[in-house]
């Protein structure tokens, strides 16, 4: 089944006239994704790899069905074009512009959930329906379909360990990129609750960091699941109060460290990888696959 995106889902891309949106959407229209329509405001009337441009969502939803996005304009105007699609009434709203003010990030999070929506990021890399539907900019090779669901913070950590899965013959569910900064629309245990109710999925794979306490909090949602998770936790090397890479990617008063990640993870069940390449063997093992 897949979770939140299909082969049936209908897309739009904010900001599509641009140069990255623009190479994106060639992308994923390569990868089976129905993009049916963008929007950028004063170019209504063109196109972009054959798919109509709008001056406003909501005149893109007029004319198609919309339901999702995936936001490609900069960081000041993300809260506007993301509150505009989900005032429009867009379920899943992805978006993967960096730098997104925490207090605008804040906003977004909290006017989608009163609405219902999804939102996924800021800061992340997108969600692919293995065989079925990628939004967001990661490598298509990486992704083919199959039954194991992957949830990450990490983008690039997430291209080599989903490639290293479809290496093995290990296709993918559903494989999602909840973002990288302070406040994200969806936690591990949202997706994590997803996957467990999803028919398609039997294992998954959760890729954390350092920082915060999100992976340690889904640790205790964990110990309930029927289904296996296999996990590998980024920044095993990272020295206290510096950020890596990410705004949430950083140890504070000793909280959020690799340890206790590890520690709370193995406590709760799951198999933790000390190495990303390590992850598809312990995946065969959990599925009992030799």
């Amino acid at each position: 089944m897949a979770i939140i995106i299909d082969e049936n889902t209908n897309v739009l891309v904010m900001g599509i006239t641009g140069k990255q949106a623009s190479f994106h959407t060639k992308q994923m229209l390569a990868y089976g994704t129905k993009i049916v329509a963008g929007c950028t405001p004063g170019k209504g009337g063109a196109t972009v790899e054959g798919v109509p441009v709008y001056n406003t969502v909501r005149e893109a939803c007029e004319n198609h069905r919309i339901d999702a996005s995936v936001i490609f304009v900069p960081a000041p105007a993300t809260k506007d074009a993301a509150i505009e699609n989900i005032e429009a009434g867009v379920g899943v709203v992805v978006i993967v512009t960096e730098g997104v003010p925490v207090y605008d990030e804040i906003q977004i999070v909290a006017y989608a959930k009163r609405k219902g929506a999804i939102v996924l990021g800021p800061n992340t890399f997108g969600i692919v329906s293995g065989g079925k539907c990628k939004i967001g900019i990661p490598p298509n090779q990486y992704f083919i379909e199959g039954n194991v669901g992957v949830v990450a913070r990490s983008g690039t950590l997430t291209y080599e360990i989903t490639g290293n899965l479809t290496a093995n013959g290990l296709g993918q569910s559903t494989v999602v990129g909840m973002g990288g900064d302070r406040a994200v629309g969806l936690t591990f245990i949202d997706v994590l609750k997803m996957f467990e109710k999803d028919d398609q999925t039997k294992a998954i794979v959760m890729i954390g960091e350092i920082g915060g306490n999100s992976e340690e909090i889904a640790a205790e949602y964990i110990k309930e699941m029927t289904k296996p998770v296999v996990a590998f936790i980024a920044g095993k090397s990272a020295p206290p109060g510096k950020r890596m890479g990410h705004a949430g990617a950083i140890i504070e008063r000793g909280k959020g460290t690799y340890q206790g990640k590890v520690d709370a993870l193995t406590a709760a069940g799951a198999k933790v990888a000390p190495l990303p390449f390590d992850v598809p063997q312990l995946v065969k093992e959990a599925l009992g696959i030799k």
